[in-house]
């Protein structure tokens, strides 16, 4: 099995005071990690923009390189542009691409980051400028090493920018499991939607996701990606569900268990999390990488 998981915490984006994205979480979640003793930790390469193009328009990734969106594409994304915020997005996709490459030579493989299912095509939003897991799939797809695809979205809210890239497109499975009442207010269609209520609690989310991974798995794909998202912890801020540590240590059990059985190549991206403390939600993130060295050695 792949011991490595891939960081780009490293990298610092300039916020304003205030700011509400937890930016401290992905170094917590390295930090814990890295006291398990198990993992090794590999700073994740830059994405080349040729490959990003492959899921996003030129003229959006060009602009966005060089710093010249339109203030309301900025707005949109949350994020002020920095050259920090280049280094660290490049990063983000490059660590999903190359978790791609462990997972087909070695089952699985981990980015510390990613999860980034806000971002559409030609713009960004919700702290996404590109779609790693999209720009991934469309890279392996380029290379004829796979052709199809499923992602299991568990993140609290929907993925739209995954499902709009992807919605016309067959051989693509987007599934979305999240808060209805959350954001994105305007949903888009994946081909499977599952619309939570708010305050959900353990048992009923475990139990709409047992009627959810039969279907992913009937799809036959060639590569599952994960979007882990634990903002549905009772603690997030943003969430509105009322998941516990033990129950999203079971979600991704249950995910993982299905995947292994079927003995599908799996990529693992962290997705949201928005605790107060951020402390626990660095917990959450540690749990699914723990629960896939378990899992997967």
């Amino acid at each position: 099995m792949s011991r490595r998981l891939f960081y780009c915490d490293h990298y610092a984006i300039p916020l304003p005071p205030g700011h509400k994205f937890p930016m401290t979480k992905y170094g917590l979640v390295r930090d814990l990690l890295s006291a398990d003793g198990f993992f090794q930790f590999e700073c994740a390469p830059l994405a080349e923009p040729s490959v990003i193009e492959l899921a996003h328009d030129p003229c959006y990734v060009r602009n966005f390189l060089n710093g010249t969106l339109p203030s309301a594409t900025i707005r949109r994304i949350g994020f002020p542009w920095s050259d920090g915020l280049v280094r660290r997005t490049l990063a983000s996709v490059g660590g999903t691409l190359h978790a791609t490459l462990d997972a087909l030579e070695f089952g699985w493989g981990g980015n510390l980051a990613g999860g980034t299912h806000h971002a559409f095509r030609a713009e960004g939003s919700g702290f996404c400028v590109f779609n790693d897991i999209a720009i991934s799939i469309e890279w392996l797809r380029s290379q004829r090493r796979i052709r199809r695809a499923a992602i299991i979205d568990l993140d609290v809210h929907q993925g739209d920018g995954t499902a709009q890239i992807f919605e016309h497109d067959p051989e693509v499975l987007t599934v979305s499991m999240h808060c209805k009442s959350n954001f994105p207010l305007r949903k888009q269609p994946s081909k499977i939607d599952v619309d939570l209520e708010d305050n959900l609690g353990d048992e009923e989310y475990l139990r709409a996701l047992d009627q959810l991974l039969p279907q992913v798995f009937a799809f036959e794909p060639e590569i599952v990606y994960y979007q882990s998202g634990v903002d549905g912890l009772r603690a997030d801020t943003l969430g509105k569900l009322s998941l516990t540590h033990a129950g999203l240590k079971e979600r991704d059990r249950r995910v993982m268990a299905s995947v292994s059985a079927h003995r599908v190549p799996f990529v693992v991206t962290l997705g949201g999390g928005y605790a107060s403390p951020i402390a626990l939600t660095a917990e959450a993130h540690a749990n699914t990488f723990r629960t896939a060295r378990e899992i997967f050695n």
